[in-house]
This record gives C-alpha cells, sequence and structure tokens, in this order.
C-alpha cells in the first residue's frame, strides 16, 4: 500500500472514498449498467472495503442526502393519493402478519442455526432500519458488530437483486424519469423543497422522530404539496446526487470486516436475505391474487430493504410512492414500537432464574 494510504487523515479518507465512488459511478456508466449513480458507487465501496482500503462514510453529507427522498415522497402526496388510501387498506393490514412470520422464522433461525444470543437473534431477525436495529439491539444486550454486519448484507442483498427480480420476473423497467432538471423548475419551487429538506429534518431530530432525514422533510414537503406550494419532485440532478451518496453509505459498511466474520456472520446474513426473499415473494402473490396492489407496487411495498433504497428503486421503476412509502412506513413504525416491549422481554427471559 501507498505510505499516503496507511494513516490518512479523515479528509483524505473521505477523498479516498469519493474518488472509488466516482470510478465505480463512471464504469457503470460507460458499460451502460442499470443505476449507475447507485450500483456503481456501491460495487466500488463495497470493493474498497473488502480490500480494506482506509476508506470513511460522508457523516452529515450521506444523511442530508436522504433529506432529498424525503421531499421526493412528500412531493407525491396529493389529494388524490388520500382518495386512494383506503383501497391500501388491505394490503397495508398484512404487514403486521408479515411482521410476525419474519420473526417467527427469523430469530429461531439465528438463535438455533447460528448460535446467536437471544437479543442479537431477535434484532438481526426483525426488518427495521439498520441504525435502529442496531442501536435498539445494543441496548438489550445484542452485539453491535454482528447487528451492523446483518443489517447491511440485508439492504446491500435486496438493493441489489430487487432490480433484477423486477425486470426478469415483473418485466418492469428502470429507466422512468426520476425528475426534470433542476433549469425546469421554477425556482421558487426549488427555494421550497430545500426549505422543507432541512426544517423537517432537523424539526425532526428535535422532537425525536425516528428517520427524521427522510420522515421529516416528507411531512413538511407533503403539507406543502397539498396546500398547492409544490407541484413536482426535487430536480434530477438532486436525486442522482442522493442515489451517490446512498451507495457509497452501503459499500462502506463492509469497512473492516474480517475473514471470520465473511464465514460466519456475512453468510448468515445472505442466508438470511434468501428467506426473507420467499416471505416477501409470498406476500406479493398474496397481495396481487387477492388484487389489493399491482405487482411492481407490491413486491416493492414487501421488500425488507431500506426506506431510502427502496424509494430510490420505486422512483426509476415508475412505481407508486404512495403505496410503497406507505407499506415501509407502517413496518417500520411496527416494528420500532415493539422493540422496547421485545427487548424487555428478552431481558427477562434470559435472566437467570434462582
Amino acid at each position: 500500500m501507498h505510505p499516503a494510504l496507511k494513516n490518512p487523515s479523515p479528509m483524505g479518507r473521505r477523498a479516498l472514498t469519493f474518488g472509488t465512488a466516482a470510478v465505480g459511478t463512471g464504469v457503470f456508466w460507460l458499460l451502460h449498467l442499470p443505476l449507475p449513480f447507485l450500483f456503481g458507487p456501491m460495487t466500488a465501496c463495497l470493493i474498497a472495503a473488502l480490500a480494506h482500503l482506509p476508506m470513511k462514510g460522508f457523516g452529515f453529507i450521506s444523511v442530508a442526502a436522504r433529506t432529498i427522498l424525503g421531499v421526493a415522497v412528500g412531493a407525491s402526496i396529493t389529494p388524490e393519493l388520500f382518495s386512494e388510501l383506503p383501497k391500501m387498506a388491505g394490503s397495508v393490514a398484512l404487514v403486521p402478519l408479515f411482521i410476525l412470520v419474519i420473526g417467527c422464522v427469523g430469530v429461531p433461525f439465528f438463535r438455533i442455526v447460528w448460535g446467536f444470543d437471544a437479543p442479537t437473534a431477535y434484532y438481526a431477525a426483525m426488518p427495521g432500519g439498520l441504525q435502529d436495529m442496531v442501536i435498539f439491539g445494543t441496548e438489550a444486550g445484542g452485539n453491535p458488530r454482528t447487528l451492523s454486519l446483518i443489517h447491511a448484507t440485508r439492504v446491500l442483498l435486496i438493493v441489489t437483486l430487487a432490480p433484477a427480480f423486477l425486470t426478469l420476473v415483473y418485466g418492469a423497467g428502470l429507466t422512468n424519469p426520476i425528475g426534470a432538471p433542476a433549469s425546469e423548475i421554477p425556482l421558487r419551487e426549488l427555494a421550497l423543497m430545500a426549505v422543507a429538506a432541512f426544517v423537517g429534518w432537523k424539526g425532526g431530530e428535535r422532537i425525536g422522530l425516528f428517520g427524521a432525514s427522510i420522515l421529516g422533510p416528507m411531512i413538511v414537503t407533503a403539507a406543502l404539496s397539498l396546500a398547492g406550494f409544490i407541484h413536482a419532485r426535487p430536480p434530477r440532478e438532486a436525486i442522482l446526487a442522493a442515489q451517490f451518496f446512498i451507495g457509497c453509505g452501503i459499500g462502506v459498511q463492509f469497512l473492516g470486516v474480517t475473514l471470520a466474520e465473511l464465514r460466519r456472520v456475512v453468510i448468515a446474513g445472505v442466508a438470511y436475505v434468501l428467506l426473507l426473499a420467499i416471505l416477501a415473494a409470498g406476500f406479493t402473490l398474496v397481495v396481487t391474487r387477492l388484487e389489493l396492489g399491482h405487482p411492481v407496487e407490491a413486491f416493492l411495498a414487501f421488500a425488507p430493504g431500506g426506506q431510502a433504497e427502496m424509494t430510490v428503486l420505486a422512483i426509476v421503476t415508475g412505481a407508486d410512492l404512495g403505496f410503497v412509502i406507505t407499506h415501509h412506513l407502517t413496518r417500520i413504525v411496527l416494528v420500532i414500537m415493539g422493540a422496547p416491549i421485545v427487548a424487555a422481554l428478552i431481558r427477562r427471559w434470559a435472566k437467570p432464574q434462582g
């Protein structure tokens, strides 16, 4: 390794991450591969992380990038969407059952097959947000490193496999226009989007809103959309930037992975994703057979990926953002609300009797 790469400064490590991601984006673009601004950075940063290059995530910038997707979802919330909500009730009602089935399959899978302790097994199985599950799991006595790798693997594989599944099984394209160029959106609306992103994000953090970087901007933008002040998604350039930093963030999660962790934890995560894929496919089939939703929307609604990543895929496939995000919000709210209760039960269960 070049001497300059042995002990780089934090700025130098971020510069290396950015350069690696940019190269990955360029390669995917030149080879005409799908979603170059998402998969290019993700793949390049993953390879670099596994090679133990001294990279570093973008921190504040990555979180800020997620606000763009929150604004995109909020802009899709219109009066017409509310008229569709009763039609979603049937499929949304399946979400608690989906979580229950995941728990009944996932917890024994990690506990018995892979020998994880009870808190780690539970929080590894739950399809919540990566940061939330690591924090709750650690507080409950779980292994934070194991939880981080399991959920990073889940997000990585879902984001990688979902587009292939959408195109091969459902014939969905990944070429839906993601937004108009900034030059075509009125300056007043661009300014309102920027204000909504910042106020929603920081306001959400102040009141303790989970997923504040996405949900806060979504709520503020939805209010502006319903009031008739915003009529478009964020510009194309902004959504591409969001994809870029999200892709970097997924790849960088695998920094410092050891061979032992690859053999045990990451492989356990891969095997679990296959189980989740089967469960998600089953619920997608139920939703479509009962005519509760269209196949592409149903698949994206029950695919247990991250909120930001599923938003990107919904945008590029032209899926109904309102339908997809309503289901993901329901899943995440239920998982997070149930976390403290289950943590208390786990602590009681694990407490030595005597």
